[in-house]
């Protein structure tokens, strides 16, 4: 086992092993109760961590990753070409009327 990455957030940690077990890479998550006792350990200590179960699948779990952080940040404004409607940039359909990007 290889310990691949941690966050403050379960949310992301969980997120990420979806990703993973998606593609069929096993891993598991450490230390996902831990956080009750923030501040009685370094805070960074008591994060959810995720680990991959076979070494081999080590650099795969890392682009998948890599990956999945790129596609999260929102793009530029658009604006939509059927109601004229202005969209942030992490929408890929137009909240007004749906059409899509």
């Amino acid at each position: 086992m290889k310990k691949l990455t941690a966050a403050d957030s379960l949310v992301t940690i969980n997120h990420y092993k979806n990703i993973l077990e998606s593609e069929g890479i096993a891993c598991q998550i450490r230390n996902e109760h831990l956080g009750a006792i923030m501040g009685e350990m370094p805070f960074v200590e008591v994060w959810p961590q995720l680990w991959v179960k076979n070494d081999l699948d080590y650099d795969r779990a890392l682009q998948l990753i890599g990956e999945a952080n790129s596609d999260e940040s929102p793009g530029e404004p658009w604006r939509c070409r059927r109601c004229g409607e202005e969209n942030e940039g992490q929408f890929a359909a137009c909240w007004s009327c749906g059409t899509s990007l």
